[in-house]
C-alpha cells in the first residue's frame, strides 16, 4: 500500500503556477523591450547590443526551464504528490544557472554604469565580485542537485550555496541602487536649471527598478528560510530573473524619454519674441527691436537664459 502524502496543492503546484504565468508575461514585455531597443538604437556599441541579446537568451532559456518544471509537477508526474517533494526537478536547477547569468550579467552593467559615474574602482569592483560568487553558487547547487537523488538531500549539502546566491544578489542590488542614487545626487547638486529635471527624473527611475528586484530577492529569499514545506519561494524566483532583465531594457530605452524631456525643456527656455501694439494713429515699426538673423546668435540666447 503507497503512503499517504499530505500535499496542500495551494502553496505548492499553485504558488508555482503562479510564478511561472506572471513569469511568462513578464517575458512578453522583456521581448518588447528587447525590439525596442533595437529599433531605437541602432548605432549602440556592439559590446552593448551583445549584452542585450544575451541576456534575452538566458531569459527564453529561463523561461523554458520554468516551464519544463511545472510540466513535470502537474503532467508526467500527475497523480503522484509523493513526488513533489520526493526528487529534485533538475530543470529549476538548471533555471538557477540561467538566473545567475542574467544576474551576474546586468549587475555588471550597472557596476560599469557606476564607475563611469564615479571614477571610483572600489564599489564596482564589490559588485563584480559579488556577481561572481552569485553565478559560482549557482554553478554549484546545478552540480549538487545533480549528484542527489531527493530534495531533502540536495537541500542539506548544498542548501547554503542556494542561500549564499539569493542573500548576494539581494544585497548587490541594494548596493548598486544606493550608489547610483548617491552619485545622482551629487551630479543634481551642479547640474544646470533645466537638466535638474532629468537628474531627479532618473533618481526616481533607479529607485524604482532597484527596489523592484532587490524586493523580489528578499522576498524569495524569506520564504525560502521561513517556509520549507511549499514552493511559494519558486513563484518569486520564476519571476525574478525578468526583474533583471527588464531594468536594464528600461535603463537603455529611457534614454529616448530623458532626450525627449530634454529637447522640451530646452525649447521652453527660449525667450519668447518680442511683441508690439500697434495704433492706427502710428505706423508700425519697419523691423523688430530683435532678431535672430542665424543658428547661432538662437544658441547664444539659449546659453544666456541657462
Amino acid at each position: 500500500m503507497e503512503p499517504v502524502v499530505s500535499l496542500n496543492p495551494g502553496t505548492t503546484l499553485g504558488a508555482y503556477q503562479i510564478g511561472v504565468l506572471v513569469s511568462y508575461m513578464l517575458f512578453g514585455v522583456t521581448t518588447a523591450q528587447m525590439y525596442i531597443y533595437y529599433t531605437r538604437f541602432p548605432k549602440d556599441s556592439i559590446q552593448l547590443r551583445v549584452l542585450v541579446a544575451f541576456v534575452w537568451a538566458c531569459e527564453l532559456a529561463h523561461t523554458l526551464c520554468v516551464g519544463y518544471g511545472l510540466y513535470v509537477w502537474t503532467i508526467s508526474e500527475y497523480r503522484h504528490p509523493e513526488l513533489i517533494f520526493g526528487h529534485y526537478n533538475t530543470s529549476l536547477a538548471v533555471a538557477v544557472v540561467f538566473s545567475g547569468l542574467i544576474g551576474a550579467s546586468v549587475q555588471g552593467f550597472f557596476s560599469l554604469r557606476i564607475y563611469f559615474l564615479s571614477r571610483k574602482v572600489y564599489i564596482p569592483l564589490f559588485i563584480c565580485i559579488m556577481s561572481f560568487w552569485r553565478l559560482l553558487s549557482s554553478i554549484l547547487v546545478l552540480t549538487g542537485t545533480l549528484q542527489s537523488s531527493t530534495v531533502e538531500g540536495a537541500e542539506g549539502q548544498w542548501g547554503w550555496a542556494l542561500l549564499a546566491s539569493w542573500s548576494v544578489s539581494a544585497a548587490n542590488d541594494l548596493a548598486i541602487t544606493v550608489a547610483l542614487v548617491t552619485i545622482l545626487i551629487r551630479q543634481r547638486t551642479y547640474a544646470q536649471k533645466r537638466t535638474v529635471v532629468l537628474v531627479d527624473k532618473l533618481i526616481a527611475w533607479t529607485i524604482e527598478t532597484g527596489m523592484l528586484t532587490s524586493a523580489c530577492g528578499i522576498l524569495m529569499l524569506i520564504c525560502f528560510v521561513t517556509m520549507r514545506n511549499n514552493y511559494i519561494f519558486l513563484a518569486f524566483f520564476a519571476v525574478e530573473a525578468r526583474m533583471f532583465s527588464n531594468s536594464l531594457l528600461a535603463s537603455l530605452n529611457s534614454r529616448e524619454t530623458l532626450r525627449a524631456m530634454n529637447e522640451v525643456s530646452v525649447s521652453i527656455s527660449l525667450p519668447p519674441l518680442p511683441t508690439f501694439e500697434f495704433s492706427s494713429n502710428i505706423a508700425p515699426p519697419t523691423k523688430p527691436a530683435l532678431t535672430i538673423s542665424n543658428t547661432s546668435q538662437c544658441d547664444e540666447v539659449v546659453h544666456e537664459d541657462v
